[in-house]
């Protein structure tokens, strides 16, 4: 595939009342990536969700972009969610 902007998405839910704590961990993470998406999105909905969304142009939907870790055990409540997406027109 040719190169385009391709946007990734990480979720994650927080253990029972740690979402605030949740947000802020990827807050940090997003800003500490290897470098900078060309836009970040961060998003919360309820049941303690987290949404992640970088865009990455030039890029191709298989290269090797910088991505949010997981988050220790004790803050979420199931393994994170991952999805890539290439924009369209």
């Amino acid at each position: 595939m040719s190169a385009t902007t391709v946007v990734l998405m990480w979720e994650a839910r927080a253990a029972d009342g740690r979402g605030g704590e949740l947000l802020e961990w990827a807050r940090a993470r997003a800003a500490e990536l290897s470098r900078a998406p060309a836009r970040r999105e961060l998003l919360r909905a309820p049941q303690d969700r987290v949404l992640v969304m970088t865009w990455w142009p030039d890029a191709a939907y298989g290269d090797d972009l910088p991505e949010l870790p997981e988050p220790a055990a004790g803050l979420i409540t199931r393994p994170v969610h991952r999805w890539r997406f290439e924009a369209v027109d």
